[in-house]
């Protein structure tokens, strides 16, 4: 990227606008020499000059001034809502209230920055961990450790302060909530297709279903009213949290935390325009310690070798980025037979 931003020709080259994967103090310094030739459009654009107000949407707390803004009659309990903790005695009083804790970093992104507090009393290198959070950051964001059944998100566009809802994107994590991957073309991946370690009950998929018309008018309507449609113009991502409660009932976090930026979401909804629409698949990246990509890619290919139909993949697998010998990371696409 900077030997293309460093060259002088490309430099004074007409250009629309300017789409890293996200804005940061960073992005913006590297692609600095750039924006004197974009658009009027792009440098009108809230996002065109870095300002500190940038940092406070893309935090967990205005997530949660979100959550809140949603009708409690259809959203997540308030007895449920984060805390913001700034003290040790702060997190001691969410464990009393709620037992095990999951505790984020206000700022972090695809998972990281994440603890979970489930053994009691918590040992000194863990609140090592929580208290440094905090020293780092601020505050810590604290919520009750819920019993998780499904991952999903909801994709939007901010073009001149208006939201266009843009879809659905049905992600997984790990136990410790790191980002594993996303299903494409539906939920309908069970154990036996191979593609997914366990199956998902029809019950929850369809409840799943009813969310976007129930959930995106009004996140539209908070957002739109709020600084946000002032500070920022391009694609983000609302994650959604569906749990089971104590009494077994599914309920939802409908704004678990906002991807200011591009994402693997968003990434996962153009792939599925190159497998076949009745086909379920699945996007995932890939690390193994002390495993090298390419060897991965060589036993999948034996395992599920690739079919193309109609231009599209209509079963096994395909990498996505490029195999040397010695690669440790890979992200790839597995489509059901």
């Amino acid at each position: 990227i900077q030997s293309v931003r460093d060259d002088v020709s490309f430099q004074n080259l007409p250009k629309n606008r300017l789409r890293p994967w996200g804005w940061s103090p960073a992005s913006h310094r590297l692609l600095e020499p750039l924006k004197e030739s974009c658009s009027p459009d792009f440098q009108n654009s809230p996002v065109y000059r870095w300002k500190p107000e940038h940092k406070e949407i893309c935090s967990r707390k205005f997530a949660l001034e979100i959550l809140k803004s949603i009708p409690s009659e259809i959203s997540l309990s308030p007895a449920l809502f984060p805390k913001i903790c700034k003290t040790r005695e702060d997190i001691e009083d969410c464990i009393a209230r709620w037992g095990k804790i999951m505790v984020k970093a206000p700022w972090s992104s695809s998972g990281r920055g994440l603890q979970r507090v489930t053994k009691f009393p918590v040992i000194e290198k863990v609140w090592e961990k929580l208290l440094g959070i905090i020293n780092e950051q601020g505050y810590a964001v604290v919520e009750p450790l819920l019993d998780k059944v499904l991952d999903m998100a909801f994709q939007f566009k901010i073009t001149r302060g208006k939201i266009e809802y843009i879809g659905i994107s049905r992600f997984f994590s790990d136990k410790k909530g790191q980002y594993q991957g996303n299903f494409l073309n539906g939920w309908n991946v069970s154990a036996s297709s191979g593609l997914f370690f366990s199956e998902i009950e029809p019950e929850t998929v369809q409840y799943a279903e009813t969310l976007p018309e129930i959930f995106t008018p009004h996140l539209i309507k908070a957002l739109e009213s709020s600084e946000f449609a002032q500070l920022y113009d391009g694609n983000f991502g609302v994650d959604i949290l569906i749990f089971r409660d104590e009494n077994g009932e599914l309920k939802v976090n409908p704004c678990l935390e906002i991807n200011v930026r591009q994402n693997m979401g968003l990434l996962s909804l153009q792939f599925e325009k190159f497998v076949t629409p009745e086909k379920t698949a699945v996007f995932r990246t890939f690390y193994q310690p002390g495993k090298f990509f390419s060897e991965f890619v060589q036993e999948m290919k034996r395992e599920f070798p690739l079919q193309v139909k109609d231009f599209r993949i209509d079963s096994g697998f395909f990498s996505l980025t490029p195999i040397r010998e010695e690669t440790l990371f890979g992200a790839y696409l597995l489509v059901a037979e």
